[in-house]
């Protein structure tokens, strides 16, 4: 392994930071949570980067560091940004020494469920399936084969991501079609209505991955 095939930590902001060999994994979720605590408290306080580091005397680039987990924070840092915040030291910790979920699911070993689809001659295998704070995730290998029948009648809340693995087919969504193949993505809001309109070339395989918004979870 070289050296530009480090780990990487992504945190919520999407930026990506290596991961050095003697890091510990500790100090890295506890940079995370300290970057999304104070980003969403200055956030829902109305206050601009520039406008809190220069309440609590930090530089701006230093504050963006902070909030994208790209340093450490000291004591005496922490306890300014709690006091420019109006908020306890370890609200800015919170979540550090809470367990993620994951979900991982064998090759070939996702659990085939039932869809609108699937009298359709659409078959569906969970890859997986998440409760967030927020939002259900859902993960699904779609399998198309000469059975299948085109069904561009599907719709549901939230937005959904589809990524094509093998075959090709025409897929719907409100008045545009799109000619899919291996490769290729498309993602949509899933109140549209959507699916595929015409099988070119099966087997199809893809992924589908559904997030669900507040009120579907």
């Amino acid at each position: 392994m070289t050296d530009k095939d480090e780990s990487l930590l992504r945190n919520r902001s999407g930026i990506a930071r290596s991961r050095g060999s003697g890091e510990q994994l500790e100090s890295l979720e506890l940079e995370v949570a300290i970057a999304r605590n104070v980003r969403d408290l200055r956030t829902h306080r109305g206050l601009s980067i520039a406008e809190l580091s220069a309440e609590i005397g930090i530089s701006k680039a230093m504050l963006s560091k902070i909030e994208n987990a790209q340093t450490s924070c000291s004591l005496g840092t922490l306890a300014a940004l709690a006091r420019g915040l109006d908020v306890p030291v370890t609200s800015l910790l919170r979540g550090a020494d809470t367990e993620r979920p994951a979900s991982y699911v064998k090759a070939n070993r996702g659990t085939k469920i039932v869809r609108n689809g699937s009298q359709a001659g659409h078959e569906y295998q969970l890859l997986g399936t998440l409760r967030g704070e927020h939002k259900r995730l859902e993960c699904l290998l779609v399998t198309l084969t000469e059975k299948s029948e085109s069904y561009p009648l599907f719709q549901h809340p939230g937005t959904e991501f589809i990524y094509m693995l093998e075959g090709k087919m025409d897929y719907g969504h409100g008045r545009s079609t799109y000619r899919l193949g291996a490769g290729d993505s498309l993602q949509f809001d899933g109140e549209g209505v959507h699916g595929p309109v015409n099988l070119v070339q099966v087997p199809i395989r893809f992924l589908s991955v559904i997030a669900f918004p507040d009120a579907a979870v």
